[in-house]
């Protein structure tokens, strides 16, 4: 079997880093899977030299079938798994409510009673010009990239990984590739998002460039 490397993208990781490299807003911005993985076919060059592209594992949080987003959400998926060269693998999305609506409601009525305004109406008033919106974390997507990773590893599916993530939990997940013999390269848009442990342990560290995130990252349609 010939050599060959892996992508393994932590999409929320990207998005949202990706975004703030380029002044953004993550919300504001979808990734584009084929510029993902056009960028992972132009990387054989020096550490990955005579390697083959195998694919990329691509990770996400997903709505529960319930969510109103879920339909949309959905479409979007279904075109990423339909792009040639990437394989998609589904945590789920956690939501709660914004941990600063209350603090920021509970000082706008102390505000309200400090200048003798009816509170309810200063809150009324407030409603129509803010929104908050759930506080969302994904739940998973740590956890598949650690089995695809180590399983794939341990049968010299690939001999390079090159991971696009950047949780301090990945530190251990590296060191077990390599015990395999495999080699780990750590790719980001910004270094210090990325846990000192995993820089560390990295067998390379590849900076993702503005020029290339401009490609990656599309305006969200509305």
């Amino acid at each position: 079997m010939p050599e060959s490397y892996a992508g393994f993208i932590d999409a929320g990781y990207l998005r949202a880093e990706g975004a703030r490299a380029l002044g953004k807003r993550s919300v504001d911005v979808r990734l584009d899977a084929s510029s993902v993985v056009e960028w992972l076919l132009s990387r054989p060059s020096g550490a990955l030299e005579g390697q083959t592209f195998l694919r990329a594992y691509w990770y996400d949080g997903a709505f529960d079938t319930s969510h109103p987003e879920y339909g949309n959400q959905r479409r979007f998926f279904d075109a990423i798994a339909y792009t040639p060269g990437v394989q998609l693998r589904l945590g789920h999305i956690a939501e709660r409510r914004s941990r600063l609506e209350n603090p920021i409601r509970n000082a706008l009525r102390n505000t309200a009673a400090g200048l003798g305004v009816e509170p309810n109406e200063l809150l009324a008033e407030f409603n129509k010009n803010w929104t908050f919106y759930p506080d969302r974390q994904q739940k998973g997507v740590d956890t598949l990239i650690t089995l695809d990773m180590v399983r794939l590893a341990s049968r010299s599916v690939f001999e390079t990984a090159i991971v696009v993530a950047g949780d301090r939990d990945l530190a251990e997940v590296i060191r077990t590739v390599q015990d395999y013999g495999s080699r780990a390269l750590v790719a980001t848009p910004n270094r210090v998002s990325v846990a000192n442990e995993v820089l560390q342990l990295a067998d390379d560290v590849i900076d993702i460039g503005k020029e290339t995130l401009q490609t990656m990252l599309a305006a969200r349609r509305l």
